[in-house]
């Protein structure tokens, strides 16, 4: 198992962190590129739209898990 590993962004102008494996956040840069868009702003994306009881580290997990369920087609 991957070791979890502390990172760092800027959403909407605050600072946050967020601990994932690093395949969890392989496959976040993945799906970022496949859309087009930064990691900061498909995270930024996520955690908007994330009930408010979840934290952002398991719903980033989830919309990982939910792509790859899906086919990796790069929708949300």
């Amino acid at each position: 198992m991957s070791p979890v590993e502390k990172r760092s962004v800027t959403i909407r102008g605050h600072r946050t962190s967020y601990s994932l494996e690093k395949p969890f956040y392989d496959d976040l840069v993945a799906i970022a590129a496949a859309r087009k868009m930064t990691l900061a702003a498909l995270v930024a994306e996520i955690d908007e739209t994330r009930p408010r009881d979840a934290n952002l580290s398991s719903a980033l997990r989830l919309f990982v898990l939910d792509w790859a369920k899906r086919g990796k087609n790069g929708s949300s």
